[in-house]
C-alpha cells in the first residue's frame, strides 16, 4: 500500500475515494492504535474522582475532586510519577501550574479548575500532549526542563560523565537516533570535531518516520559535562549550525524591530509612547540575532553609541540612539533561545521640542478658529439684524374667534393649545415689542395683574400674570425670522378648552415646479426671495462641520417639502420617521445624510415657506474637538474684549479672561449641559449684568464669544 508523505497535496478526487475506502475498511477492521497517543482513559485517578462522562473525548478526561488545587495537583503528580510517568517543565514556563509528563514516546499534559463554585472542590484534565522529537530521559534525572517539539532537553544525570555517554549511545540508537556522519554535517558545517571542557560533546541525525512521529527532523547536538558532585549535566538542542544565520525581520512589536522566528514576544507602548519595550526569546544563536540587530537598527536610523552596563543574564548589552531618542539592546542565552531585550526613550530635548511645536500648532489652530468665529458672528450678527428688521412693531388686534383663554394675535401661527396640561405655543412675524404690548394691553381687561419680570430685552421677554389664584407665564423669544410664544400656568387649565382654530390662508401655488439651484452647497429652489447659507469648519481646511441653510419660498408648504425630500433623496439623505412633524403650516423632519444628521424645518410667514437646513459633520466635529458628550450638549465660551468677565449659568459662575479662546490664551472654559433652556448672566467691571437665555439642545455645541463692548454672541457651532 502506497503511502502519502506530509505536505503533500492531495487533488480532492484522491481525498474523497481515500475516505470512502477508510469507511468501507472500518466496517471490517479495527482501527490501529496511535503508539504516540496515550489513552487517557486508562490513566490512574485519585480515590474520591467523579469522571465527567456527559461529553465523551479520547483524547481528554476530566474528574472533579472534593480537595481544593493546593491538594489535589501535589496528589495528582505522585499518583502519575508512580505509575511511571516522568514530569518536567517546559523552556520558559517554569511558573506554569498545568503539569507536564512523559512515558516512553507519550505525553500528557494535566491542569486544575476550581469546580464552579466550590473552592474545597477541583476539577482535573488528563490531556494527551504528542512528542514529535523524543529523546531519552536518564533513569533518575532531575531538574528536567524538556519540549519535544524541537527537541531540547536539560537536566541533571545522576550518574557520571562515562556511565552517562554510555546510556545516550544506547537509547539514541533505540530511539532511532543516528551519529550525524561528516559527510551529511558537509551541508551545515566544515567540522564536527568541537572540543567540550570538562565533557563530551556529540551530533546525531533522525530519519523521518511515520511510526515514531519524527519527521524532518534537524540533527541535535548532545552535550555531556562533568559535575563537582559527581552528577552529569545533559543537553540537547537543535545544532546551532542548523539554525538560519540570517534572520528575517517579524512584524514589530511597540514599532521596535522583532526576529523571525521567535517563541514567545511581548511588547510595552506603542510606536508613539515616550517609553517602549520589546522582549522575546528568538530560535536562534546568538550571533545570528546580534547581526539582524546591527542591520534592522541601522536602517531605522539608530546608531550605537558603544556598550552599556550588563545585567544578571546578559551577554551583550549596547547603547543605541537616534535623532529623538535613547535606548538600550540587551541580549543573552537561555536554554536554546537568545534572549532580547530593547528599550526606547524620548530624549527631554526632543520631548520639550515635541511640547513646543505642539503648543504652537495649537495657538496657531486657535488664532485661525477665532478668526473663522469672528466672521461667523459677523455673519450672524448682521443675518439677526436683517431678521429683527423684517419683524414688525405694529400695535396688534386679537385673533377673531380663537378658543383659547387667553387672545391670539392676528398673526398667530403653528398654534398649540394643550388644555390638560395648561401650555399655548405659537409663532408670530411681530416683534417681541408688539407681542408683549398685545398680552398687556388685552389681559388688563380681563381682570389679570401683571407681576414685575426682570427679563425685557429686544430679543426676549418674561411676563407673568395672575387673576383669581390662578397665573399665566408668558415666554416671548426672537428665534431667527420669527418670535416664538410660549404660555404655560393654571390660567390656562380649562377642561373645556380644546385647540384653537387655525387661521384659515389661501396659499397661492406657483406657476411651475421648483426648480433645484446647481450652484448651492444645500439643495434650494430657483423661485426664491431670500437665502443665505452659513457654514463653521477647521481652519485650513474645506470640510465644514456644520453647514445652515435658510431661504424664503413663495410656494406652498406641501410644495415646499416635496422638492426636498426629491432632492434630498438624491444626495442619499434617509428621512427618519420617528419624531417627524407635517402639517399644512409647519413641517419637522430627521435625517442621516452620508455625512452626518441633518434636520428640516419649514414654517409660513407672510404667505411664503421659510425653509431652514442644517446639517452636522461628526468626523470634522470631533477633529475640530468640538463634539458632545453623549446625550449631551456642548458650549464653548471666549472673550474677545478687553477685560475680564464672568458668566452664570446652570448655577455655576465661570470666569472668562480677556482674550479667552484666542492665540495669547488658547484654552476657553467649557462645559458640557444636558438638553435644556438656560438662562445665563453676564457680568463685566464697569457694566450692568446682562441676562440672556440659550437653548440647546442634545448632540449640539454652541459657543458663547464676549464681545468688546459687553455683549454675548451666542452662535452654533454643531
Amino acid at each position: 500500500m502506497s503511502m502519502i508523505k506530509r505536505g503533500t497535496q492531495v487533488p480532492a478526487r484522491w481525498r474523497l475515494l481515500a475516505c470512502g475506502l477508510l469507511l468501507m475498511a472500518s466496517a471490517s477492521l479495527p482501527a490501529r492504535a496511535d503508539d504516540g497517543i496515550v489513552d487517557v482513559h486508562a490513566l490512574p485517578q485519585l480515590e474520591g474522582a467523579v469522571e465527567n462522562t456527559s461529553r465523551p473525548d479520547p483524547y481528554r478526561v476530566e474528574y472533579r475532586m472534593p480537595t481544593p488545587e493546593s491538594v489535589t495537583s501535589p496528589a495528582v503528580k505522585k499518583l502519575l510519577s508512580a505509575a511511571g510517568w516522568v514530569p518536567y517543565v517546559r523552556p520558559l514556563e517554569e511558573k506554569s501550574t498545568t503539569l507536564n509528563f512523559r512515558k516512553g514516546r507519550q505525553g500528557l499534559s494535566v491542569h486544575f479548575t476550581q469546580a464552579l463554585g466550590r473552592p474545597d472542590q477541583s476539577v482535573v484534565y488528563y490531556s494527551t500532549d504528542r512528542i514529535y522529537s523524543n529523546v531519552p530521559f536518564p533513569e533518575g534525572a532531575s531538574d528536567i526542563v524538556f519540549d519535544g517539539t524541537r527537541p531540547y532537553l536539560g537536566c541533571i544525570a545522576p550518574s557520571a560523565l562515562d556511565a552517562t555517554a554510555d546510556f545516550y549511545k544506547s537509547q539514541m540508537d533505540a530511539i532511532g537516533w543516528r551519529k550525524l556522519p561528516p559527510e551529511t554535517a558537509a551541508r551545515w558545517t566544515n567540522s564536527l570535531d568541537e572540543t567540550v571542557p570538562n565533557g563530551v560533546r556529540t551530533f546525531f541525525e533522525h530519519a523521518d518516520s511515520e511510526a515514531t512521529g519524527f519527521y524532518r527532523q534537524k540533527p541535535v547536538m548532545l552535550t555531556l559535562t562533568r559535575r563537582d558532585d559527581g552528577k552529569t549535566n545533559v543537553d540537547i538542542r537543535v545544532a546551532p549550525f542548523a539554525l538560519p544565520s540570517e534572520l528575517k525581520a517579524d512584524d514589530d512589536l511597540a514599532g521596535l524591530p522583532r526576529p523571525n522566528p521567535t517563541k514567545t514576544a511581548k511588547s510595552l507602548g506603542s510606536a508613539s509612547s515616550n517609553k517602549r519595550e520589546m522582549s522575546a526569546a528568538a530560535m536562534a544563536e546568538l550571533p545570528a540575532v546580534l547581526a539582524f540587530y546591527h542591520r534592522e537598527l541601522a536602517a531605522r536610523g539608530w546608531q550605537e553609541d558603544g556598550s552599556a552596563p550588563l545585567a544578571p543574564g546578559d551577554e551583550v548589552a549596547i547603547k543605541i540612539s537616534n535623532t529623538d531618542e535613547t535606548g538600550v539592546l540587551r541580549l543573552g542565552r537561555k536554554y536554546d533561545f537568545t534572549m532580547v531585550s530593547l528599550t526606547a526613550q524620548v530624549k527631554e530635548s526632543a520631548l520639550a521640542a515635541r511640547a513646543k511645536a505642539k503648543k504652537e500648532a495649537d495657538e496657531k489652530f486657535l488664532g485661525d478658529a477665532l478668526g473663522a468665529a469672528k466672521q461667523l458672528i459677523a455673519a450672524d450678527e448682521a443675518r439677526r439684524k436683517v431678521q429683527a428688521a423684517a419683524l414688525s412693531d405694529a400695535p396688534l388686534n386679537a385673533l377673531a374667534g380663537s378658543k383659547t383663554p387667553v387672545p391670539l394675535p392676528e398673526n398667530a401661527e403653528g398654534v398649540k393649545f394643550e388644555a390638560s396640561d395648561g401650555s399655548l405655543e405659537f409663532s408670530s412675524t411681530s416683534s417681541v415689542k408688539a407681542l408683549t404690548a398685545f398680552y398687556r394691553a388685552s389681559l388688563k381687561p380681563l381682570g389679570w395683574t401683571e407681576r414685575p419680570s426682570v427679563i425685557n430685552q429686544p430679543n426676549m421677554a418674561m411676563l407673568e400674570f395672575a387673576k383669581g389664584g390662578k397665573s399665566i407665564s408668558f415666554t416671548v423669544l426672537q428665534m431667527g425670522p420669527k418670535v416664538r410664544v410660549s404660555a404655560e400656568g393654571t390660567g390656562l387649565k380649562v377642561a373645556a378648552a380644546k385647540p384653537a382654530d387655525k387661521p384659515a390662508e389661501m396659499q397661492a401655488r406657483s406657476s411651475e415646479p421648483l426648480k433645484p439651484d446647481t450652484e448651492s452647497q444645500l439643495p434650494v429652489p430657483t423661485q426664491r426671495s431670500s437665502t443665505s447659507l452659513a457654514t463653521t469648519k477647521l481652519p485650513g481646511t474645506e470640510t465644514p462641520f456644520r453647514r445652515e441653510l435658510e431661504a424664503s419660498i413663495p410656494a406652498p408648504l406641501g410644495d415646499v417639502l416635496a422638492f426636498y425630500r426629491t432632492e434630498l433623496g438624491k444626495l442619499g439623505w434617509q428621512e427618519k420617521a420617528e419624531g417627524a412633524t407635517v402639517s399644512a403650516e409647519l413641517a419637522q423632519i430627521d435625517f442621516t445624510s452620508p455625512q452626518g444628521p441633518a434636520v428640516l424645518k419649514l414654517d409660513r410667514a407672510k404667505g411664503e415657506t421659510i425653509v431652514n437646513l442644517a446639517q452636522k459633520n461628526p468626523e470634522a466635529a470631533t477633529k475640530a474637538d468640538i463634539m458632545p458628550k453623549p446625550g449631551q450638549a456642548r458650549v464653548m465660551l471666549g472673550n474677545i474684549g478687553p477685560k475680564d468677565a464672568s458668566l452664570t449659568i446652570n448655577k455655576r459662575t465661570i470666569k472668562i479672561a480677556a482674550g479667552a479662546g484666542g492665540p495669547q490664551s488658547p484654552k476657553g472654559p467649557m462645559l458640557d449641559l444636558a438638553p435644556g433652556t438656560y438662562q445665563y448672566a453676564l457680568r463685566m467691571p464697569g457694566r450692568p449684568a446682562r441676562t440672556e437665555t440659550l437653548t440647546v439642545a442634545a448632540g449640539d455645541a454652541w459657543g458663547l464669544m464676549v464681545g468688546p463692548t459687553g455683549e454675548v454672541l451666542p452662535l452654533q457651532m454643531y
